[in-house]
């Protein structure tokens, strides 16, 4: 469901900082936490909670945020994750206004299909630059399993997101 609030500069600074801090853990990923090489993509899934709760736009503004720093962060093409990301917080964003997205499984099921598009658009754009490196197995051994970690984290980003994103809403006074 899309909220429609008037937001002031402290919403939006903890939104950046959220952000900031998801590509920032995500960059450092604790090798503990690991499975076989694969983190979970955190940002994709922000971007994915930002566009069932608050629309495309600042789910755009998310993915262009958080693909900045992942840019820069991983030494890649400037602008490669961002426009990975812009596209999937479209898509997404489009999406949500036609589904009941309110149940754990349903964001779930829109986070694993979103981080597979983002996994192969994001293959495919790097096997167009570089077509040595193949695009089938980096698909198959990063993105679909990225994929399900992604989807299992999930729950817990959008609990923690929501938590403070309803405290703040709660203490200014909102819904």
């Amino acid at each position: 469901m899309i909220r429609i609030k008037r937001h002031t500069l402290p919403d939006y600074l903890c939104w950046f900082g959220i952000v900031i801090l998801a590509a920032v853990l995500q960059t450092n990923w604790p090798e503990l936490l690991k499975l076989q090489e694969v983190s979970p993509d955190i940002v994709l899934v922000l971007v994915v909670y930002f566009a069932i709760a608050y629309g495309e736009e600042r789910a755009m503004i998310t993915a262009l945020t958080g693909g900045l720093y992942l840019d820069v962060a991983m030494n890649t093409t400037l602008g490669h994750h961002v426009f990975c990301y812009v596209l999937i917080g479209y898509f997404c964003g489009r999406l949500s206004t036609r589904l009941i997205s309110e149940h754990e499984a349903i964001k779930a099921g829109l986070v694993l299909i979103a981080s597979v598009l983002q996994g192969v658009l994001f293959f495919a754009i790097q096997y167009v630059q570089e077509p040595d490196r193949g695009m089938l197995y980096p698909v198959l051994t990063g993105a679909i399993p990225a994929a399900f970690y992604s989807a299992i984290v999930t729950p817990i980003v959008f609990i923690t997101v929501e938590r403070i994103f309803h405290r703040r809403e709660a203490i200014m006074g909102g819904m």
